[in-house]
C-alpha cells in the first residue's frame, strides 16, 4: 500500500465534531477510490460502497425523495444483509459526477447527523464542482433518468487528490522519514548534501520524472522495476483521459478538446512556451479553443502559469489572463505523450533539447501538487523568469535548468532590485547545495523541499470593553 498525505487529512475530517460530508476530486487514477476504501474499512463496522458508473442501478434510491431515510430504504431494497448502524456507517459514493441526486443528498445526510459519507469523482470540476456547471438532464444505459446538478454549498468539505508527490514517490521506493529530515537540515543550512546520498536522490528523481505519481505506473515500477511495462499502464491511462474528453465533454467542446491536449508537446518545444491557439490548427483563435482548453483544466489535467505586468507581490493582481503557459499536471504523462524511447532517455540523462521543457514541466507538477496559483515574468524578449512564488513574504523568481547553465535574467533581476523588486532567487538544476550572494542553488530533487505554507498569524486580542468604556465616558 503507498502512504499518501491525504490520509492525514482524512483522519482530522473524521475527529473534526459535527463534520460535513466529504467530497473529494481529482485527476482520474490518482488513487481516490483505494486510500477513501481503505480510511473507511480502517475505521467504520459499516461500510457501504457504490460506484455510480460501474453500478448504475444505485442511482434509482436517489432519485425520489432526498431524505435520508427515504434513501435507506431503498439501498436496503437493493444491498443484501444491510444494516445501516448510526454512529458506525459510512458510506461512500464513487464517481459521484454520475449520479447528480447523490450530490444533492449531502446536505440532507449532513442536516440528519447519524451517517458519515465520502464521495469521490474524477471530473467533478467539469460537472459542477468548477467555475462551469452544467445542468444534466440525460439517460443512462439503463434508462434511468439522471436529475440536475444541485451543489449542496455549505454542507461538504471538498478537497482535491493529487497523484504521488517527489516526497511519496520516495516513501513508496523505500526511503525514510530521516533521510527527508535530513535533506530538510541541509537545505535549512545551506550545507551540500553528501556524495552518496546526493548520487542516489538524482537517481530516484529521473525514475519519478520517467513515472510520475499515479499509483497504477507507481506501483508497477515498483513490483517488476521494468519500465516498459510501467510505459504500458501509463498509455492505457492516457487512452482513459481521452475517451473521457469525447465521453464528458459537451458536444461545442469535443472537437476542440482533442486538438488542444494533443498541441501540448508542441507548444512546450518552443523557447518561448506561451500558449499559441494557432499551434493547434492554423488561424487557430482564443474564441475556438478556450472553452476547450478550460475543460482540460477543469477535468484537472493540465494547469496554466500566468504571465505577469511585474515581479513583487500580489502576483494575482498582476496576472494577464490572456499569456499563459500550459503544463501537464503530471509529469509522468507529459513522458508519455512525448512517446518513443522518452522514457528510457530521461532515466539514461539523454534527453537532447526537450529537457528543459520536462524539468520546467517538472517545476509546475510540483507547484500544483503544494496548491499554488503559477506565475511567470516575462518583459519583450529577452527577460524572463521561470516561475514567481510567495516565499518567506517576498516574491522569489525560481530558475529550473536540467543541466547546469547560467541564468541571465535571475542575474539582471537580483542586480536591479529597485525596478523589479527581488532580493532573493533560487536555481534548480544539476547542483549541489550553494550560494552565491542573493542567489541559492539546489539540486532539482530538492523542489518537494519548498515550504511554502503560509506563515501563521496570530492576532492578539483587542480589549472592546475598554474602548466601550472610553467612549462612554466621553459621551457623558
Amino acid at each position: 500500500m503507498l502512504k499518501r498525505k491525504i490520509e492525514n487529512t482524512l483522519r482530522e475530517w473524521k475527529d473534526t465534531p459535527e463534520h460535513l460530508p466529504l467530497v473529494i476530486m481529482g485527476l482520474r487514477q490518482c488513487g481516490k477510490t483505494f486510500i477513501v476504501r481503505k480510511f473507511a474499512e480502517d475505521n467504520y463496522k459499516y461500510v457501504y460502497y457504490m460506484n455510480f458508473t460501474k453500478q448504475p442501478k444505485r442511482i434509482s434510491a436517489f432519485l425520489g425523495s432526498k431524505e435520508v431515510d427515504a434513501i435507506l430504504f431503498e439501498l436496503s431494497a437493493q444491498i443484501k444483509d444491510a444494516n445501516f448502524v448510526p454512529g458506525q456507517t459510512c458510506f461512500i459514493f464513487d464517481e459521484i459526477q454520475d449520479c447528480p441526486d447523490a450530490r444533492t443528498s449531502l446536505k440532507f445526510f449532513k442536516e440528519d447527523g447519524r451517517y458519515d459519507v465520502i464521495a469521490t469523482g474524477s471530473l467533478l470540476g467539469v460537472q459542477g464542482y468548477g467555475e462551469k456547471k452544467k445542468k444534466l438532464k440525460r439517460k443512462n444505459k439503463d434508462n434511468i433518468e439522471l436529475g440536475k446538478n444541485s451543489i449542496p454549498v455549505g454542507y461538504e468539505d471538498i478537497v482535491e487528490m493529487y497523484p504521488l508527490d517527489f516526497e511519496e514517490f520516495l516513501w513508496a521506493n523505500g526511503i525514510s522519514e530521516q533521510v527527508v529530515s535530513f535533506l530538510k537540515d541541509c537545505m535549512a543550512n545551506e550545507k551540500p548534501i553528501p556524495e552518496g546520498i546526493h548520487i542516489t536522490m538524482k537517481s530516484l528523481l529521473n525514475r519519478y520524472v520517467a513515472v510520475g505519481g499515479l499509483p497504477a505506473a507507481v506501483n508497477k515500477l515498483i513490483e517488476t522495476g521494468n519500465i516498459s511495462k510501467v510505459d504500458g499502464v501509463l498509455r492505457k491511462i492516457l487512452k482513459e483521459y481521452k475517451d473521457d474528453m469525447v465521453k464528458y465533454a459537451s458536444d461545442d467542446d469535443k472537437p476542440y478538446i482533442r486538438g488542444c491536449f494533443d498541441s501540448i508537446t508542441k507548444q512546450l518545444a518552443k523557447d518561448y512556451k506561451k500558449f499559441q491557439y494557432n499551434l493547434i490548427k492554423n488561424s487557430g483563435r482564443a474564441e475556438d479553443y478556450a472553452g476547450s482548453l478550460q475543460w482540460l483544466e477543469d477535468a484537472g489535467v493540465i494547469c496554466r502559469c500566468y504571465n505577469t505586468e511585474a515581479t513583487g507581490l500580489p502576483m494575482e493582481g498582476n496576472a494577464i489572463e490572456s499569456t499563459f503557459k500550459v503544463y501537464i499536471t503530471d509529469i509522468g504523462l507529459l513522458a508519455t505523450m512525448l512517446g518513443g524511447s522518452t522514457r528510457n532517455d530521461i532515466i539514461q540523462g539523454n534527453l537532447g533539447g526537450f529537457k528543459g521543457a520536462i524539468y520546467e514541466n517538472l517545476m509546475a507538477d510540483t507547484l500544483h501538487k503544494k496548491e499554488q496559483n503559477l506565475y511567470y515574468y516575462r518583459k519583450g524578449s529577452g527577460m524572463e523568469l521561470d516561475f514567481l512564488i510567495s516565499y518567506k513574504g517576498e516574491c522569489v523568481p525560481l530558475e529550473v535548468k536540467a543541466k547546469s547553465a547560467k541564468a541571465k535574467s535571475l542575474s539582471t533581476a537580483l542586480k536591479h532590485p529597485d525596478k523589479y523588486h527581488v532580493y532573493h532567487a533560487i536555481k534548480f538544476g544539476d547542483y549541489n547545495i550553494g550560494r552565491n550572494g542573493q542567489l541559492l542553488t539546489l539540486p532539482n530533487y530538492m523542489q518537494f523541499l519548498l515550504d511554502l505554507e503560509p506563515e501563521e498569524i496570530v492576532l492578539e486580542p483587542i480589549d472592546i470593553d475598554s474602548v466601550n468604556k472610553l467612549a462612554e465616558s466621553i459621551m457623558k
